[in-house]
């Protein structure tokens, strides 16, 4: 993977996606640079995203 998104609002929105589940889990991110992030607390970020994204898709299934 070349790491550029194909839709360039997905950066953006994938931003605002994971301040919203850091903020779930009482995780402080910052814009930009967050490696003085506990792999623990990184870990429990990306756990919410995934949590979210196959709640929102079960919903959909409904």
């Amino acid at each position: 993977m070349s790491g550029k998104n194909v839709v360039p609002e997905a950066r953006d929105a994938l931003n605002r996606f994971k301040m919203e589940a850091a903020s779930e889990v009482g995780v402080n991110l910052k814009q930009g640079y967050n490696g003085d992030l506990t792999s623990r607390q990184a870990g429990s970020v990306g756990g919410q995203m995934v949590k979210k994204m196959i709640q929102a898709y079960e919903n959909s299934m409904k």
